[in-house]
This record gives C-alpha cells, sequence and structure tokens, in this order.
C-alpha cells in the first residue's frame, strides 16, 4: 500500500519533521530497493509517480486542491467539467472566455417586472454560473432604494458575500497576478463586487410608466474607476441597441490582455480605446506611474486613466471633512460605520473613500458600498442581540435610521440635514488643524475638486505611514538573524510580537519621528492592536517574512556541496534528499517565493548532479519523478 502523501503546502525542509522525514524514508528506501530487481522496476516508477511529493508540477497541485473541495478541475488546455448544461461549445467557450475571465465574472442586466418586481433578464457569457443566492442579491443590489428618485442615469457599486461551495474556478487557483498587487488590491476570493449603471426614465408606452433597468459588471477586482469608465462607455449604447451590442463588447473584452500589475495596457472596448495601468506593490505610495508614461499623445488612445482605484476622495469627505481625522481613526481601527446617503451612488463612493483613506493598509474587515434590507446578511447585521459588528455599511433606505440608531458611529451625507457624524468617540489624536486651513482656503479659491483630493490623500497617507512604520520596523527585529539559518536544519521561526515590548519602542522610535500630530498614540496603538485590521496586517507580514525565511535558507542549501554530501550517506538518504529538493522547487513555484531565478537554476543542478551520480536504475525512477 502507497504510504500517505503529505498536505501539498507542507514547507518540506532538507531535515523535516519526524513523519515527513519517516514517509520520504520509506519512499526513498522503496525506490532502492525496487530499483535493484528487475521485477521491480515497473512498480517502483509507478509507484513514485503516484505517491512522491515531487511528481506533482503546480497544475496537479491546483487540480487535486480543487478536487478536495469538491470542485472539477478545469484545466487551461481545454478540458471542462462533464456538464451538459454548461454553454454547448464549453470546449471552445472555456478557452474563447478565458481572457474575459480574467476582468469579470459576468456581465447582468437587472429590469423590472409587474408581477416579479426585480429580475435578472440577462447573463452573459451564458455558461456564467451564479446561485439563486447571488442572483437575489444582484437584483436588489443593482436599484437604487424607491425612494431614491433617482431619475436619468446613476452609477454606484455594490459588494456581496460569494455563496459557499462554489466551484474554483481555474483564476481563483493560478492567479499570478495577484502576488504582484498592492495588498489593499488583491482579490478577495469570498467577495464579488457589482458595478451598477442604472437608468430610470419615462415611457408613457411602458404600463409602469418608466423605464427602469440596471447594466451591471460582475468582478472580483476592485478597480471601482475602472469598471465605472466602461460601463460609461458601453452603457448608454446598450440600453439603445440591446442584446448584439452586450455580446460585441463582452468580444472585446475577451480580447483584452490580462491585468498584469505594472504594465501599460491598452484595452479597446467598442471603438474606444483606454490606457490604464494597474499599481504594484512595488511602486512608490502616493504616485500615479500612468502619467509619467503618457509624455506625448498616443493618437489611437481615446481615454487615459490616471487611477484604475481611487474615488474623489474630497468630494465624498466634503460634508464632513472637519471630522477627517477622526474617521481615519474609527477606520483604521475597524469600528462599527453606518454611511446613510439620499442615494446608492453617494453612500457606494463614501464607504470606498473611508476604506481607501488608510491606504497603503488594508481594510480587512467587511464593506457594503450599498446595503439594502432585502441583504441575505441584513438580519446578521442589523441584531440588537450582540454588537455591531467591525463592518461600514452604506445605506439610503430610510428605515436604518430606526434599525441602526443603537450603532455607535452613523454618518450623514447628502440631503439628510444636518449632514454629520454622530458618534460619542473621543479620538486618541488631536486634531490637525493645517489641513482643515488647508482645504478650507482651497474651497474659498474655488480649488478644483481633483486638487483638493490629492492633498487629503496626501495627509492621509503620511499620517498612516507615520502610524505604520514603528509597527514595521518592530515586526522587522523580530526575524533571525540570517547567520541562524542552517542548510541541514528547517527554516528559524519567527520571534513572537509582544505588545509591550513594542510599546516600549515607541518612546524613541515612535509617531512623533515623522508626524507633527500630538496626542495619545499609545492608546491607539493599544486599540489597534485588538482590532481585525492589526490582525489581517500581521498575519500578512508574518507570511511574507516566513517565504523570506524559507527562500534565504534555499540559497544557503545551494550554497553547499551537496554532491560531496551524498557521497557520505547512503543511497537511501540520497535518494530521500533528491526528493526534498525538488519539493523545495515545488513549493517555491506553488508559493511564489522571493527567490532568485539563479537560486533555482542552481538548485536544479544540484539535483540533476546528484542523481547522474547514481546507479543507472534509480537515475530512470528519479528523472521521471517531478521535475528536475
Amino acid at each position: 500500500m502507497a504510504p500517505p502523501r503529505p498536505s501539498p503546502s507542507s514547507a518540506a525542509a532538507v531535515a523535516a519533521a519526524a513523519p515527513a522525514r519517516g514517509w520520504a524514508r520509506s519512499a526513498a528506501r522503496s525506490a532502492v530497493e525496487a530499483a535493484r530487481t528487475a521485477r521491480g522496476r515497473r512498480m517502483a516508477l509507478r509507484g513514485l509517480a503516484a505517491s512522491g511529493p515531487s511528481s506533482r508540477g503546480p497544475l496537479d497541485e491546483a487540480v487535486a486542491a480543487a478536487e478536495e473541495r469538491g470542485a472539477p478541475a478545469v484545466l487551461a488546455t481545454g478540458g471542462a467539467p462533464e456538464d451538459d448544461e454548461e454553454d454547448e461549445g464549453r470546449g471552445r467557450g472555456l478557452l474563447r472566455w478565458d481572457g474575459f475571465s480574467a476582468w469579470l465574472h459576468c456581465v447582468c442586466v437587472v429590469g423590472f417586472d409587474l408581477e416579479l418586481g426585480q429580475a435578472v433578464e440577462v447573463i452573459y457569457p451564458q455558461h456564467s454560473k451564479l446561485t439563486d443566492k447571488e442572483k437575489t442579491n444582484i437584483c436588489y443590489l443593482s436599484f437604487p432604494d424607491s425612494n431614491s428618485g433617482c431619475l436619468g442615469d446613476t452609477q454606484f457599486c455594490f459588494r456581496f458575500r460569494q455563496s459557499s461551495g462554489r466551484r474554483v474556478s481555474l483564476h481563483c487557483l493560478l492567479d499570478h497576478y495577484d502576488k504582484d498587487l498592492p495588498v489593499y488590491l488583491k482579490k478577495d476570493p469570498a467577495y464579488f463586487y457589482g458595478y451598477v449603471y442604472f437608468r430610470q426614465v419615462r415611457d408613457k408606452s411602458l404600463k409602469r410608466g418608466y423605464f427602469q433597468k440596471s447594466l451591471v459588471l460582475i468582478s472580483k477586482l476592485p478597480y471601482i474607476h475602472f469598471f465605472h469608465t466602461v460601463l460609461k462607455q458601453i452603457a448608454p449604447e446598450y440600453f439603445e441597441k440591446s442584446e448584439p451590442y452586450l455580446e460585441a463588447a463582452c468580444n472585446d473584452v475577451d480580447r483584452w490582455p490580462a491585468p498584469v500589475p505594472g504594465k501599460t495596457l491598452h484595452l479597446p472596448i467598442m471603438g474606444v480605446v483606454m490606457k490604464v495601468r494597474i499599481p504594484t506593490c512595488h511602486d512608490k505610495p502616493g504616485t500615479t506611474q500612468i502619467a509619467q508614461l503618457t509624455q506625448q499623445a498616443d493618437t489611437h488612445i481615446s481615454v487615459i486613466l490616471p487611477t484604475v482605484h481611487e474615488v474623489d476622495l474630497f468630494r465624498c469627505f466634503c460634508p464632513v471633512f472637519l471630522h477627517s481625522q477622526m474617521l481615519w481613526e474609527l477606520v483604521l481601527l475597524g469600528e462599527p460605520l453606518v454611511v446613510m446617503a439620499p442615494s446608492p451612488s453617494e453612500s457606494s463612493e463614501t464607504v470606498l473613500a473611508l476604506v481607501n483613506c488608510i491606504s497603503p493598509l488594508k481594510y480587512f474587515s467587511d464593506f457594503r458600498p450599498y446595503f439594502t434590507i432585502h441583504d441575505s446578511e441584513f438580519k446578521e447585521y442589523t441584531t440588537r442581540t450582540q454588537a455591531p459588528p467591525s463592518v461600514i455599511l452604506g445605506v439610503t433606505n430610510p428605515f436604518f435610521a430606526k434599525t441602526l440608531q443603537h450603532w455607535p458611529h452613523i454618518i450623514r451625507i447628502g440631503d439628510l440635514k444636518p449632514a454629520g457624524v454622530y458618534t460619542s468617540y473621543k479620538p486618541y489624536l488631536n486634531r490637525d488643524e493645517e489641513i482643515i486651513k488647508q482645504l478650507q482656503k482651497g474651497v474659498q479659491q474655488k480649488r478644483p475638486s481633483e486638487a483638493q483630493s490629492v492633498i487629503l490623500r496626501r495627509y492621509f497617507l503620511e499620517l498612516t505611514q507615520s502610524f505604520i512604520i514603528p509597527l514595521e520596523r518592530y515586526v522587522a527585529s523580530l526575524m533571525p538573524l540570517q547567520k541562524s539559518i542552517s542548510p541541514w536544519k528547517s527554516p528559524p521561526q519567527l520571534r513572537q510580537f509582544l505588545p509591550e515590548e513594542f510599546m516600549k519602542t515607541l518612546e524613541k522610535t515612535g509617531p512623533q519621528l515623522t508626524s507633527r500630530i500630538k496626542g495619545d498614540w499609545i492608546g491607539l496603538y493599544r486599540h489597534f492592536l485588538k482590532s481585525p485590521n492589526f490582525d489581517g496586517w500581521f498575519k500578512t507580514r508574518r507570511k511574507e517574512m516566513t517565504q523570506k525565511l524559507e527562500a534565504l535558507h534555499l540559497e544557503v542549501l545551494c550554497e553547499e556541496d551537496l554532491l560531496l554530501w551524498t557521497q557520505k550517506h547512503t543511497e537511501v538518504e540520497t535518494v530521500d534528499l533528491v526528493l526534498k529538493l525538488k519539493n523545495k522547487l515545488l513549493q517555491a513555484d506553488r508559493e511564489h517565493l522571493p527567490v532568485k531565478p539563479d537560486t533555482m537554476e542552481k538548485l536544479r543542478t544540484h539535483i540533476d548532479a546528484i542523481i547522474l551520480a547514481l546507479p543507472e536504475d534509480l537515475q530512470g525512477i528519479l528523472l521521471k519523478t517531478g521535475m528536475t
């Protein structure tokens, strides 16, 4: 019986933990023994190829992960689930819509039926899958509340929870673009975004007296400004020309290049070419790289987007800009916040501006730019039996004024008089009067909203960086010294984060070094360390540092004379080493470890040299096992 297969995520060090070593030794011993008998050669090949961790490439690992979740494995080479209902030319379908799927999950048209109410009329491409619960959420979230009175065209955004048990798509499993994105732009596998273009106009020919319809883009990507721009290009003409126009637009999207961070992308859509650049984690915060790429005008470019994700920050904060710094604290600490606005466009933009104000930190709690009483999480988020959750909600229905009156922090904007922030929260930091004067002066001088947004965004960025730099400095000190990394031992562990030890560092290297703002910074840090945002931030940093340790361990390993080591050890130990080195290669590829390309090449050279030094029978087995 074949030995149990180890978890594909396990990090096999050269001297691994006992269970892993036992398995590898067992596999190595079996290979050696089988190779020594002519009769057992075929069995050895079959056994190692089936059970060894190194017999599976990154794609095999992804497919296996999908199978473990009960999902069909969909291969980029054209393989498809055996589903008859999956779009008749599914072999053609997946390949054809692969480019589309990198940007969008699907496009929906939501209309109003006198008997059914809101209903999804069209889902495109037709093979796109949405659960009944997801369709219901999309229906209700794609129309403004009746009290909003949104005549004409309205654009807004919503976010909803993906149904559990949904199939894992190839793009979710093998998404190589996410690793280069800033943390706040990485896809959240549990949520979809909906980008809406809603039209309501009088039409006496219709029984209801109004034409009401929404064109909705469903995507995993949080590129708010980009998708709103796409909708501005296609929605008005779609409402005139209907389905053939929509199909043509989707065909254009399917021909787009992949959304690779850092590249200048030219994206044609119905006769218009958009020029965009998706930020990378290596960009300097606060800079817009696309501006540097457009020194000379491109004659074929129709639209140049300076950002893919940012909203007009000042326009959103304008009604409450005296409280900007307090709102920054509330968002940083993951406090429950509700934005009450007269329309979904105002509610969604304000929620997104709040989430954006702590950038480059990621807001790790839930947020709903537009939330209705029909939302599937309505009861969960409005119950009075427990404290309000860490979430930011954008609402327009007056019913919420009563339902959420027990929430600790309420923002009223727009036509809701009087506008303002209703809270008993006492900020930890003293208000920065300088930024208030600067913005007030801009209002008096009729400074454009874009220029005001630049000032406000820079202020928030400097405030966030002043807060996070001491944490970054302390966490960096938890990294073991490089000299403690041994090729023959597992990589050392990070030191534990000790809150009191961190607090002691603030006296000499606290935010006072970079910020003029006074106040109770210590109290703010203590509160932050208990928040979901700290938890998410620290888990991310710990993962990055652990991967860095794995990468350094590989570099140390590659500097050793591994061939000399094998000459002093048995064949079983040598095969054991080869299997583990191959597993290291797979791990580096699968987890996108920050390993230098020449390190990977050195490791492959070591593996090949060790195999070639072994007897021919073993060479045959090991060369056919995994990648070298």
